[in-house]
């Protein structure tokens, strides 16, 4: 007979030990992110900035302005994830997120009870700032303005040269930082436009107005569908494109293509998809995996068999097979065939 002594597990589960980790302390965990909610404050209509500390398994010295946080939260027994822009890593670790109540997740995050606790991801995400030697411009619009502000911050520390800000907003949120930022730092101008007391929007008349000298800039860009689409148009008409840096919050779909069938090839599943793949799986009552819904964290990658898709992004047509596409900012334009 083996004695007790000499027995050796070749394994312990993970998930046993957080649940013994837990009992010391709600965010202890082997691997696993955790972070407590510490404060949340509102900094405009419906806009939250919430402080979370998170576990030592957080890399937050990896971090670098302009970045993301997946946060995971369980509503209704199901996981949900969602991505929010870390707006500032503080110097003990925690990370400060701004949240606006505009989906389930967001309204559950921004009412949760101080002490709650979320699981987050490591900082990712390749929205952050070159080493370039070109002057700045920053366009930001809505809750854009949480990735835009968090480069700001280092830009006006970093570089020396012209940064101008312009930022149009219905909750002027940030809106008293950002003017601090602008006294404290001389090379940085900044246009706010309140959009509820002036309709104004993005155009190349207003850039040659306000930046008369943009063409020759790196641009920053986060915002509304809008505003992204008309600054991906100005900088493509003028041959500029590859300035143009951007991270996306909304993703809206062509309303004037038509609903197209959508094969899951191994699951034998098939679908009409009139949104993005992702949300006409969904509505089907399939559960593809994915994260962001942005395009951004590459969870919903996958292999496109044959057909058709529109990168909502982009609003570039894909007619090649076997190629690798997001879910999440796929439309299908014509049959298409799927790898899952």
């Amino acid at each position: 007979m083996t004695s007790m002594q000499s027995y050796k597990p070749h394994w312990i589960r993970e998930d046993f030990i957080d649940f013994i980790a837990e009992k010391v302390h709600p965010t202890l965990a082997l691997k696993k992110v955790k972070a407590e909610v510490i404060s949340i404050q509102l900094i405009g209509n419906d806009f939250y900035k919430i402080q979370l500390r998170p576990n030592f398994n957080f890399q937050a010295k990896k971090f670098q302005p302009g970045q993301n946080v997946a946060v995971t939260l369980r509503l209704d027994g199901i996981l949900h994830q969602r991505h929010y822009s870390a707006v500032t890593m503080l110097k003990n670790g925690d990370v400060i997120i701004a949240v606006k109540q505009q989906g389930k997740v967001s309204r559950a995050l921004s009412s949760s009870q101080l002490g709650a606790v979320v699981e987050l991801s490591q900082p990712q995400g390749e929205f952050t700032l070159l080493n370039s030697p070109k002057p700045i411009l920053m366009l930001a619009s809505g809750s854009g303005i949480t990735a835009i502000y968090s480069l700001l911050q280092k830009a006006v520390v970093q570089f020396q040269h012209p940064i101008d800000l312009i930022y149009f907003t219905r909750d002027d949120a940030f809106h008293a930082e950002i003017k601090t930022l602008a006294l404290m730092h001389p090379h940085l101008k900044y246009h706010h436009f309140n959009t509820v007391e002036h309709k104004q929007h993005l155009s190349l008349q207003l850039l040659n107005k306000l930046v008369p000298d943009f063409e020759q800039r790196e641009i920053y860009a986060c915002g509304s569908a809008a505003m992204m689409k008309t600054a991906h148009r100005i900088t493509e008409k003028l041959s500029v494109k590859s300035s143009l840096h951007s991270e996306y919050f909304q993703i809206v779909v062509d309303e004037k293509v038509k609903a197209q069938p959508v094969q899951f090839q191994r699951s034998h599943q098939e679908f009409q998809a009139s949104s993005t793949i992702l949300e006409s799986a969904e509505q089907a009552g399939l559960r593809p995996a994915h994260g962001c819904r942005m395009g951004i964290c590459n969870t919903c990658s996958c292999t496109k068999v044959s057909g058709s898709v529109k990168n909502i992004l982009t609003g570039k047509i894909d007619h090649e097979s076997n190629t690798p596409i997001k879910l999440c900012i796929s439309q299908a334009v014509s049959p298409v065939v799927i790898n899952l």
